[in-house]
């Protein structure tokens, strides 16, 4: 042993034994997130949690509406009111503007559905209302004591979204739900759709292990009760947060039911390419800096070992000698096997579609993309705080 020892430093010196340790612990390290943290997402059985309620409650659906948006009237919303859901629901639109027209347009949608129930806050550009104060009129507004909160941008993906986050209130006062982005043709919705699973996939991997942080705007639930006796949401100072600060605050061991079902999701419309997405992250990224130090750790071992692991194999393969080259070759195709294998196998669980064969092409740009979000939000994104 001692012989192959130093046959190594002879043939490879210091450093190559120091970067060939390196690649090995850094793959050692991805390995365990995608087989064991992120296994977790594959294998979860919300089923398995103790009922608390013995069928679906009655359901109360808010949505904040802060422009004139005949497309969501006409494209979106209906996929809410077509909704099969064995007990009562409501649809609150909580419209924030003073078009005498478009308010119009949302009174005569209650002729046709009786369970819309439509309330404005008049715009005031120097009292500007925020996201927050629109929501809370909605719950404040709805009828029924479990909520989901949802967006213009976002639709169901199925006529059961409903029925499966109301089996969810079933287990939990909290339910929280993935939510994808509509699939369109070229390489930037690609990115973008595989950077909004894979950001999906770390609070996902926490939410499944009880230690829930965050869910996301366009599909998450909680109850009147639990809104209320937490006072209404927290970080008031911010436009944002009410899907992360918010959630932790109120989310404990046992209360959260987690939809890993594709007819449980949602599907965001984009509004832009791979500039809008940054920059959309950027905006809700603002409420990172409060996120607990566990939380950090946890994501930037993640991206900082991908990182660092690619950074390595680049360099053994310029400056290492053919043997060595052919061995780290092999480790990264390894890597690539395991994670494309774990990355399908959530994207069933989530209702993503054609990932696996393109999925190389994110892998290498994941880290790219994640260093110019590093660099633009060294800039305050002011619009996230009143």
């Amino acid at each position: 042993m001692t012989q192959l020892f130093e046959y190594i430093i002879i043939h490879y010196g210091w450093q190559g034994v120091a970067l060939g340790a390196a690649i090995i612990i850094l793959l050692c390290v991805q390995l365990y997130y995608y087989l064991i943290t992120y296994g977790r997402i594959s294998s979860y059985m919300n089923s398995r949690r103790k009922k608390k309620l013995e069928q679906e409650p009655p359901i109360s659906v808010v949505v904040p509406l802060f422009s004139e948006d005949y497309a969501y009237l006409e494209d979106r919303l209906p996929h809410i009111f077509t909704q099969q859901y064995g007990a009562t629901f409501e649809v609150v639109i909580v419209y924030v503007g003073n078009d005498s027209d478009f308010y119009e347009e949302l009174m005569r949608l209650r002729l046709l559905h009786p369970n819309l129930t439509v309330t404005k806050f008049e715009f005031n550009p120097r009292f500007p209302i925020s996201t927050k104060q629109a929501i809370n009129l909605g719950i404040k507004s709805a009828h029924n004591e479990h909520i989901i909160i949802t967006t213009p941008s976002a639709k169901p993906a199925s006529t059961q979204w409903l029925a499966m986050m109301g089996k969810a209130f079933m287990r939990g006062d909290i339910a929280i739900g993935y939510s994808g982005i509509e699939q369109d043709k070229g390489i930037a919705n690609y990115l973008m759709r595989m950077s909004n699973m894979q950001l999906s996939i770390y609070w996902l991997a926490q939410a499944v292990n009880r230690r829930t942080y965050r869910g996301i705007r366009h599909n998450i639930g909680f109850t009147k009760t639990l809104y209320f006796k937490a006072k209404g949401f927290t970080h008031l100072s911010m436009n944002i947060g009410e899907d992360d600060l918010f959630i932790q605050h109120i989310a404990k061991h046992n209360n959260v039911s987690v939809v890993m079902i594709p007819k449980g999701s949602t599907i965001e419309h984009p509004w832009g390419g791979l500039s809008w997405w940054l920059g959309r992250l950027r905006h809700y990224g603002q409420t990172w800096r409060f996120y607990p130090d566990w939380i950090h750790s946890s994501v930037m071992w993640d991206l900082g070992s991908q990182t660092l692991l690619f950074l390595s194999a680049i360099t053994a393969l310029i400056f290492m000698p053919l043997e060595f080259k052919i061995a780290t070759a092999m480790l990264l195709l390894i890597r690539y096997f395991v994670i494309t294998l774990r990355i399908r196998s959530i994207a069933k669980r989530v209702g993503e579609k054609s990932v696996a064969l393109k999925y190389f092409i994110f892998d290498l740009a994941n880290p790219i993309l994640m260093m110019c979000l590093g660099i633009i939000m060294l800039r305050r994104d002011m619009t996230a705080w009143k």
